[in-house]
């Protein structure tokens, strides 16, 4: 089952131009269109433990996505992109993965420096503080873009 959750998770994340599906049983639980990490906290507080054993398709998983895929739970995912830092949180955790384009880091929107999440992520200890910081820095910058769209 696991193997079709994470093909229908692919299928769909490429098919619809999302940047986030999760699938669980056969059935899409979360997908979304945000970018960057904001779209995988949403999913761990909206369905929490239902993320436990669920297939996740994501677009770029680093450092910071997987370690939210060890906090959820989850056992299986698909990458359009991926760095080696991901790979080694996959590996370390057992979560099977599969990817199409392999990078050494994920970097920021201006292309100039590694993603401010993934500092935080390689920051962390554990999936846990790494979900507390990641939630933290995301409501920090969610503070800062939206003063324009209020």
């Amino acid at each position: 089952m696991k193997d079709q959750d994470l093909e229908l998770a692919k299928l769909k994340l490429i098919a619809d131009d999302l940047s986030l599906v999760i699938v669980k049983k056969g059935t899409v639980i979360f997908e979304t269109k945000k970018q960057g990490i904001n779209g995988f906290l949403q999913a761990i507080e909206k369905l929490n433990k239902t993320l436990v054993a669920a297939s996740v398709a994501d677009k770029i998983v680093g450092v910071a996505a997987a370690m939210l895929c060890v906090y959820a739970g989850v056992s299986s995912v698909f990458a359009l992109t991926v760095s080696e830092g991901g790979l080694g949180v996959l590996e370390d955790n057992n979560i099977s993965y599969r990817f199409e384009k392999k990078v050494s880091n994920i970097l920021n929107r201006s292309k100039n420096d590694v993603c401010p999440f993934e500092k935080v992520a390689m920051d962390s200890g554990s999936s846990e503080e790494a979900y507390v910081k990641l939630k933290s820095c995301a409501s920090q910058m969610m503070g800062k873009s939206t003063k324009t769209n209020g």
